[in-house]
C-alpha cells in the first residue's frame, strides 16, 4: 500500500515550536507535551516527529511507502515570512534527506512561506529541482474562490513549470486567522461537516475556473475524496440542466484531479469510485491524526472489484509518482 496523505512535525519544527510563545507552539503539561495549534490542542507524541516510529507503524499496517507533508494545519505557512521562512526551508531540506535515507519509503511534500508568493515560488522550485520532493501542500482557503487562487499566481506558475503535485489541505491564507471553531460539537461541526464542505468548494473552484487549463502540468490532490462532491454531483448536474441547459455541469473535468481517501470509510469510497474512477483515487491515512489500519477499515470492507481495490491501494499512486519522476 502507498499512503499519499500523512503529516510530519519533525524536520527541525520541534525545535522551532519549542521556541515559540504563541500558537502554534509546544508546551509541557502534567500529562506530557501538548501542541497548542491554531484551532485547538492535542497531545504531541513521537508518532508526530520520529521517522522510526512512522516506519514501524507502516510495517505493522502493511504500508510500503508514505507521503509525509509539512503540517499545514498548524498554519505555520500562514505566519509572517521573516518569522517562518527559515524553519520551512529547513524542514524541506530535512525531508529530502529523510527521503534519501529511507530509499523513498518516506517521501515529502514541502511547506512554502506563503506570505511572500514570489519567495514561495522559489522555494517550490528548489523543492522540486534540487531536493527531489514531489511538490507542496497548500492551504485550501486559497482555492475557495478563483480570486484567492490567482493571488498565488507565482506559486502556480512554479508548480506548472516543475510539474509539481499540490495537495490542497485545510488551512488559512497567509495573514488570515483560521476559520472559527464551532461553539458546540466542534469535533463534528468543524472537523467533519465544515471541513468536507470546504473540500467541495475547492473542487468547484478547479472545475469551474480556467486553472486546470492555465496550469496543465500541476497535479492537484484533493483530500478526503473531494468532500461532499460524490454525494451532491447529481444535484449540481440537475441544477445545470434546469437553470443553464446550454452549460452542463463539467463533471468530466473531475478526471483531471486526484483524490485521497484519508479519514473516510468504505461507503464513501464506493461512491467516490463510482464517480471519479479508482484510477483517480489514492490511499490516505491522515497519520498520525488518524491511526486506523487502512486495509482493514477502508479498503477491505468496500464493495469494490479486486482491480479497483488494487488501484486505490497502490496503482493510482504508483502511476502518479512515476509521472512525478519519483522512483517506486
Amino acid at each position: 500500500m502507498i499512503d499519499m496523505h500523512a503529516h510530519f512535525y519533525g524536520g527541525g519544527l520541534v525545535e522551532h515550536l519549542r521556541q515559540r510563545t504563541e500558537r502554534p507552539c509546544l508546551c509541557d503539561h502534567a500529562d506530557g507535551v501538548r501542541m497548542l495549534a491554531m484551532n485547538g490542542a492535542f497531545p504531541f507524541e513521537a508518532a508526530h516527529w520520529d521517522p522510526d516510529v512512522v516506519l514501524a507503524q507502516m510495517d505493522q499496517t502493511g504500508v510500503s511507502r508514505r507521503m509525509l507533508t509539512f503540517p499545514g494545519a498548524l498554519c505555520l505557512d500562514a505566519l509572517p515570512v521573516d518569522e517562518i521562512a527559515g524553519a520551512i526551508s529547513g524542514f524541506n531540506t530535512s525531508m529530502a534527506a529523510l527521503q534519501a535515507r529511507t530509499n523513498g519509503r518516506l517521501m515529502g511534500l514541502a511547506g512554502l512561506p506563503l506570505g511572500a508568493p514570489d519567495r514561495a515560488a522559489r522555494e517550490l522550485l528548489r523543492a522540486r529541482r534540487d531536493l527531489g520532493l514531489a511538490g507542496a501542500i497548500l492551504p485550501s482557503d486559497y482555492f475557495e474562490t478563483i480570486a484567492n487562487a490567482k493571488s498565488l499566481r507565482p506559486v502556480l506558475e512554479a508548480a506548472d513549470q516543475s510539474g509539481a503535485l499540490l495537495m490542497l489541505h485545510p488551512g488559512p491564507m497567509a495573514g488570515h486567522a483560521p476559520a472559527p471553531v464551532a461553539d458546540e460539537f466542534p469535533q463534528y461541526r468543524t472537523s467533519a461537516v465544515a471541513l468536507q464542505a470546504q473540500a467541495s468548494q475547492v473542487v468547484l473552484t478547479l472545475l469551474l475556473s480556467d486553472l486546470l487549463d492555465a496550469y496543465p502540468r500541476i497535479r492537484f490532490q484533493i483530500i478526503n475524496l473531494g468532500g461532499t462532491i460524490p454525494f451532491i454531483i447529481e444535484r449540481m448536474e440537475s441544477i445545470a440542466r434546469h437553470r443553464s441547459p446550454d452549460q452542463p455541469f463539467p463533471t468530466g473535468r473531475l478526471r483531471r484531479l486526484w483524490f485521497d481517501c484519508a479519514s473516510m470509510g468504505p461507503r464513501a469510497l464506493e461512491a467516490a469510485v463510482a464517480l471519479y474512477g479508482a484510477d483517480r483515487i489514492m490511499l490516505g491515512t491522515d497519520w498520525p491524526i488518524f491511526r486506523d489500519p487502512p486495509h482493514e477499515t477502508t479498503l477491505a470492507p468496500a464493495r469494490l472489484t479486486p482491480e479497483e481495490r488494487a488501484a486505490i491501494s497502490h496503482g493510482t499512486a504508483r502511476a502518479l509518482l512515476e509521472d512525478l519522476r519519483l522512483s517506486v
